[in-house]
């Protein structure tokens, strides 16, 4: 099926995790992708996906930088037509430990980075007169705040926020802006989560917190992989959802129903 046959992606935080499982997806469907991070081996991840994605070295707090990353899109596969924000990073601290520098990095990366990367795409979209397609990550905490981690929390639900926000401000340019908030997926960053939670909740060994949380609050009873995750944001991105803006959406096997 080649639904983004022809079609721009941007990714950002897109050489690991959920983001590369998005990458998969839209390559899988025909998609020019290019991939964003802040680690160079971005480069490498774009390698490993094929002719058609591009890797773009990009700090997502930096406005200069994420105007490049939009040019450099423009460049090689002219234009954007879906750009997905999902660069994120976590920490998990008391709230006497939490550091003033944590609180800050994790609101510049999560909440100004998407900001800034969905300020440039919209530039990008409204001059190409196409509209277009943004998506952002936010994340289960931004239905529920987790103990150890309000800075966190808050940057999620700012994630939220802004997505509303927008999706009224370019509603009537042919541009749809929708977030998803995923639960517990495997990732590299859900191994931190559960090592560190599980230290600081009990005496968990590597991987009984994820298990224990799975079976006692996930009704389908498995955690969540990247491309579950995938087939969200490609729908999101299709002519499918053309009618639907300014949502976000839960993709966590039933662990939070609003």
């Amino acid at each position: 099926m080649d639904r983004f046959a022809g079609k721009s992606v941007v990714i950002t935080g897109g050489n690991k995790g959920i983001g590369y499982s998005i990458a998969e997806r839209f390559v899988s469907e025909g998609a020019n992708v290019v991939i964003a991070s802040v680690e160079d081996q971005v480069m490498e991840a774009a390698t490993k996906l094929g002719p058609n994605t591009r890797g773009f070295v990009c700090d997502v707090t930096d406005k200069e930088q994420v105007a490049a990353l939009y040019e450099f899109a423009k460049s090689e596969f002219g234009g954007t037509d879906v750009s997905v924000q999902n660069a994120g990073i976590i920490t998990i601290a008391k709230v006497e430990d939490l550091t003033e520098r944590d609180w800050d990095a994790t609101m510049e990366v999560n909440t100004k980075g998407v900001f800034l990367c969905c300020q440039e795409a919209i530039r990008h979209m409204r001059a190409s007169g196409n509209g277009g397609r943004l998506i952002n990550t936010a994340s289960g905490q931004a239905r529920d705040g987790f103990i150890y981690t309000p800075h966190y929390a808050a940057s999620k639900f700012g994630v939220m926020g802004l997505t509303q926000s927008l999706a009224k401000e370019v509603a009537l340019e042919a541009i749809t802006v929708n977030a998803i908030c995923p639960g517990i997926i495997r990732t590299d960053m859900w191994d931190y989560n559960d090592r560190i939670w599980g230290k600081m909740l009990g005496n968990f060994g590597p991987g009984e917190l994820m298990e224990n949380w799975v079976q006692n609050n996930i009704p389908m009873k498995r955690a969540g992989e990247g491309s579950d995750v995938a087939g969200l944001v490609a729908f999101l991105a299709s002519k499918d959802a053309t009618y639907i803006t300014g949502q976000t959406i839960n993709v966590d096997g039933g662990l939070i129903m609003s």
